[in-house]
């Protein structure tokens, strides 16, 4: 019923012919790997990350400084100076002395034990791994997120498909009706019923425009780009359950895999780092240092200069810090159990929600299944009411009624193949392995036949919203 709906309806969708191809699920999930802004965002960050560690191992490595100075000093000096030996002055001497000075530091120092730096590049180490976790987390939520939007378009480009054929299939049967009034052979009220369905068809038909639209646009926020059409999915897709079928097989694969949770157990990781950073501020640090001291003066006529040099090994052991350290290892302790019960939550939430769309997926099946024969069904319903109609036996509304069944389950039927391909595709997101080759799979059933919507002819006036401009360069 749906292949035979399809020909006749798509010569009346939303757009006239577009000059490009229309778009598949590869080419828009690609576009939005390369420019989603949540996206790019965690890989800004997971960059930042990396080089966190750079600035805690730069601690770890020899550091030299050189200081100096040049000036130019004056000191004032006046005295009074008694030579009669009866405390009257003979004279006052004053003596204004000028003269410049230069200095030079140079030093340098190097780590030998400090547990505590050693323990926030361990800790930098943890949180990058963490954080490519998320980031990977994030690669997969985007690929989701373009699937179920992609097939949201094309749900509700079906139920639009089935809600016009209903509206002109009730807009027939109205025109009939409206003919055999006039001719007296059926009541006023028969022609009110074919109205009334007529306007809630035309309500509907209006709603489903409404959602192919919206369902448009919620692409271009993932993506960044707007897209005139996309291609529609074939009727071959193979509905079956998820392979392997074995539920538990699912669950083990999450826990081994899925970027949330190792995301989580790294946590707890860089966790475990900050209560080794707290401990540490308990133990000496040893560093070896060397310096050399310059200074230059022409005071008095002086001539030459005064150098020295040092080298050594310096330890610095902290005594008491006012319970601070105690404190500090209790705190981040409690926050070391947070985590713990973070990642323990992390993981029954994937194992209840790899259950659940294991479960579903495997519904999904009989669901399409069951709408499948639904439609045949309704359609033989239809066909006998009609039939029973023109010999009287059943009324207009018995036909109206058969008709709005049919396309319902014409549009159920529609929304039940996308359920199972999301659902599936969700099932491989929360297992860990959603991937390019996932959705290949997927994108190899699409039939090359275009899913169209009219974009407006004036020029958008928020198309300078998605542009935010070039990102700062790290070397400025």
């Amino acid at each position: 019923m749906r292949r035979a709906l399809r020909p006749a309806l798509l010569a009346s969708a939303l757009a006239a012919p577009v000059q490009v191809p229309a778009a598949d699920l590869l080419t828009i999930a690609r576009d939005a790997l390369g420019n989603n802004a949540e996206l790019s965002s965690e890989r800004a960050v997971t960059r930042s990350t990396e080089a966190a560690r750079d600035v805690q191992q730069g601690d770890l490595r020899p550091q030299v400084n050189a200081s100096g100075n040049l000036a130019h000093n004056r000191q004032y000096e006046s005295q009074s100076q008694d030579s009669t030996g009866f405390g009257f002055a003979d004279g006052v001497g004053v003596d204004d002395d000028a003269y410049n000075t230069a200095s030079l530091v140079l030093e340098a120092t190097q780590a030998l034990f400090d547990a505590r730096n050693a323990a926030e590049v361990e800790q930098a180490e943890r949180q990058i791994d963490q954080q490519l976790y998320q980031l990977a987390a994030t690669e997969q939520q985007v690929l989701i997120d373009v699937s179920r939007a992609y097939f949201e378009i094309l749900r509700a480009y079906e139920v639009l498909e089935a809600r016009r054929a209903e509206e002109r299939a009730i807009g027939r049967q109205l025109e009939q009706a409206r003919e055999q009034f006039e001719v007296g052979l059926i009541a006023i009220t028969e022609v009110e019923e074919a109205k009334a369905a007529f306007d809630q068809a035309r309500a509907e038909r209006i709603a489903a425009e409404s959602d192919l639209q919206v369902a448009f646009e919620a692409l271009e926020r993932l993506t960044g780009q707007r897209y005139a059409s996309i291609e529609a999915l074939g009727q071959e897709l193979p509905i079956r359950p998820p392979m392997p079928s074995d539920r538990d097989h699912w669950v083990t694969l999450a826990l081994e895999k899925n970027p949330r949770v190792l995301a989580s157990q790294a946590g707890v990781e860089v966790s475990r780092s900050s209560v080794d950073i707290a401990r540490a501020e308990r133990l000496p640090t040893v560093d070896a240092f060397a310096n050399y001291r310059y200074a230059d003066s022409d005071r008095d006529g002086l001539e030459d200069h005064d150098a020295s040099s040092q080298v050594g090994v310096g330890i610095n052991l902290p005594l008491y810090t006012g319970g601070r350290t105690s404190a500090s290892i209790r705190q981040n302790t409690y926050l070391l159990a947070s985590s713990q019960y973070d990642f323990e939550a992390q993981r029954r939430e994937t194992i209840q929600q790899v259950r659940s769309l294991y479960t579903q997926v495997s519904n999904d099946v009989a669901t399409v299944e069951a709408r499948a024969q639904a439609v045949i069904s309704n359609q033989s319903a239809l066909d006998a009411t009609r039939a029973g109609y023109e010999v009287g036996t059943r009324n207009i509304v018995d036909v109206l009624n058969a008709e709005q069944s049919l396309y319902d389950a014409v549009a159920n039927l529609a929304s039940a193949r996308y359920d199972y391909v999301i659902n599936l595709l969700s099932l491989r997101q929360q297992a860990g392995t959603l991937d390019a080759e996932a959705l290949e799979e997927v994108n190899a059933f699409l039939d090359g036949q275009s899913v169209t919507f009219t974009l407006p002819e004036e020029e958008d006036r928020y198309d300078g919203a998605m542009e935010i401009g070039a990102p700062p360069s790290p070397e400025g």
